[in-house]
């Protein structure tokens, strides 16, 4: 298949960050080969996205923080990159929102692209007939912009995530069915998870199921951030798990602690409130 009718995909990555480590960076890796091998599919672009601090998360740490770690740890990607849109966001967010975001930014980028294309003119009477061809022309590459050409944002998770779908109030199930309607999930597979099994026993995640990619890790790698904590509050080192420069910001700032573990304890998870807020309602 040719690249032209490939479908370009970015892959967004949604979470704390809390700190970001070396598995989070070899899950887009992991996505990137895995639906480039397909042959449906081209990645161009990875997205970090960390979450606010109004998310509550127990032993959150400052987004501020989280950002610029993120920011260290992708520095030398071609690919990769870090946005703070949703960390910068009052509230907490959604994550359907966090997708929609991206997918209508891709748009309009796209939308701009077309809309610059010169038009050539002829001098004479044909001036006008380009200039109508032209309004033409950007009419329909607006019309056509949701359909064709423009990058489709897809959310890149581990099991874990996949699994969260079934903790009670943790998720809207409109968010769940737009998250898997319109977006669709690349889910890397940990040791241990048995995802295939999740989505048979869910009645939306199979009715879903061709639009979650399940990507065997057989290279299996099993760092996570709350190991990183738990290392950095027993003065171990988290060498080879997190980025140079991200172990050399956390020392120089001394992020993780006990006392930063304690952070948001007693405070109840920002969508578990609000969803079960809404559900009394």
């Amino acid at each position: 298949m040719e690249n032209s009718e490939k479908t370009e995909v970015v892959l967004l990555a949604c979470g704390s960050f809390n700190p970001i480590t070396n598995m989070h960076l070899r899950l887009f890796e992991l996505a990137k080969d895995y639906m480039n091998g397909t042959g449906k599919y081209k990645v161009i672009k990875g997205i970090i996205s960390p979450v606010g601090d109004a998310y509550k998360k127990k032993g959150l740490i400052s987004a501020h923080h989280r950002v610029i770690m993120a920011e260290l740890a992708t520095k030398n990607s071609k690919w990769v990159e870090v946005d703070t849109w949703e960390s910068l966001q009052k509230e907490w967010t959604e994550t359907a929102k966090v997708l929609r975001h991206h997918q209508e930014k891709l748009e309009a980028s796209i939308c701009d692209l077309q809309q610059n294309s010169p038009v050539l003119e002829k001098p004479g009477r044909k001036r006008k007939w380009a200039e109508q061809k032209q309004d033409f022309s950007e009419k329909k590459s607006l019309e056509q912009t949701k359909t064709k050409g423009v990058p489709k944002v897809k959310l890149l998770c581990g099991a874990d995530f996949l699994e969260s779908f079934g903790v009670p109030n943790l998720w809207k199930s409109e968010d769940i069915t737009k998250i898997l309607g319109d977006y669709g999930l690349v889910c890397i597979t940990r040791a241990g998870n048995d995802a295939q099994k999740f989505i048979y026993e869910s009645d939306v995640l199979w009715k879903h199921q061709n639009n979650i990619h399940l990507v065997n890790e057989w290279i299996t790698n099993d760092i996570s951030s709350t190991k990183i904590r738990r290392a950095l509050r027993r003065g171990q080192s988290i060498r080879y798990l997190v980025p140079d420069l991200v172990q050399e910001y956390i020392e120089k700032h001394n992020l993780y602690s006990s006392e930063s573990e304690e952070r948001n304890v007693g405070v109840v998870l920002a969508p578990l409130q609000r969803n079960t807020t809404e559900v009394k309602a």
